[in-house]
Parts: structure tokens; sequence; C-alpha cells
């Protein structure tokens, strides 16, 4: 895909149309969908070695090939869905990950039982159940993790899910809104930091 020329202010990490509609729709918008947020917590840990725009761009080959993210179908995969997952060209065919999306599907519905919704549990990690509000400028000022990340993280293998290292949660609670890390100069900014 092409590099796009973006509008000055711009967050700069969107290199082409997919990451710019990802960007300008999803990212940083507060998600309250428990299965949109099985979702994004499958596909981030799927990222982990890989680029975002590799995963962005296998999305729609995920949705087909785990049953839309439905995390009680995910969690009865058996050892013949794990052999057709690693057979689909469609989607990073690493056992590991596989492994990992069916025991966090598992993990999932644990903490819904627990919590009445991963939403409930999840929001539960940043003061006030609010979105925290960044005033980044440059690249350098965005951290790669961060106390509330390293809690979340820590409680998230506690309860036996896997790929969910800080840095790939970090990169979740931005995608899911828990954190809003627009630029400040980005028109997303604002339009992100009036959403709950």
């Amino acid at each position: 895909m092409p590099t796009l020329a973006l509008p000055r202010g711009t967050c700069p990490w969107p290199t082409n149309p997919l990451d710019l509609a990802y960007h300008d729709h999803e990212w940083g918008v507060p998600q309250h969908d428990d299965r949109a947020l099985f979702e994004l917590l499958i596909l981030e840990g799927a990222q982990a070695g890989l680029s975002w725009a590799t995963i962005l761009a296998k999305r729609e080959n995920y949705r087909r090939a785990f049953d839309h993210f439905d995390p009680a179908k995910v969690a009865r995969y058996d050892a013949k869905k794990v052999a057709a997952l690693l057979a689909d060209a469609g989607i990073v065919r690493n056992r590991l990950k596989i492994a990992a999306a069916i025991g966090n599907a598992k993990a999932f519905l644990a903490v819904q039982k627990e919590f009445g919704s991963f939403d409930r549990y999840l929001w539960g990690f940043v003061p006030d159940r609010r979105p925290i509000v960044n005033r980044r400028r440059t690249r350098a000022s965005v951290p790669t993790r961060t106390p509330e990340s390293d809690a979340l993280s820590q409680d998230l293998l506690a309860r036996g899910f896997k790929f969910v290292g800080t840095t790939i949660i970090y990169a979740f609670m931005q995608a899911t809104g828990l954190v809003n890390d627009h630029f400040v100069t980005c028109p997303r900014h604002l339009l992100c930091s009036r959403l709950r």
C-alpha cells in the first residue's frame, strides 16, 4: 500500500489507507462491547513480533477463522480446529498464538462470569473508570508501558491469559480507548477525549 501524506498534526503512525481508517474510526475510542474487546485482545497478542499493519491486513481473515471472535466458540476449539487454523494462510500461523487465543477465550469467559462483563473488569484499571487523556506531541513522549498497563498485564497473567505482557496491554489500552494517546494536535484527540 502507498504511504499517505497525512494532514499536519495528525498522529504519525498511519502509513496506509487501512491504518488511517483504523486511526480515524476505532483507535482511542472507548470500547465497551465484550466481543470487540476480545477481538482486540486477541489481535494485539497476534501482533507480538509483527507490525500492526500486518494484523490489520489480516483482520477480516481472523474474524472468519475465529468465528467473529465469539469467546464461547473459541473456548471450545479442539485439535481439528487448531489444525485448520495452522493451515490457514489468511492468519498468522503461530501455534503458541493460536493456543493462547483459545486459552484466553476460556479466561475471558471466567472474567465475564466473575465480574458480569469483561468491560466492567477492564475499566476498573483506569482512574474513575474513565479514559486517561494524555497530551502527547511527539512519538518519543508515548511510553510503551505505564503503571496501569503493568497492573492490568499482571492481573491478566495471574488469571491465565497469554500474550498479555505490559507492552501488548498498553497497545490494547490505546486501541480500546482506556488511554487517549492521539497527539494533542490530531483532530481525533479532542473528539476521543469527549467520549466515555
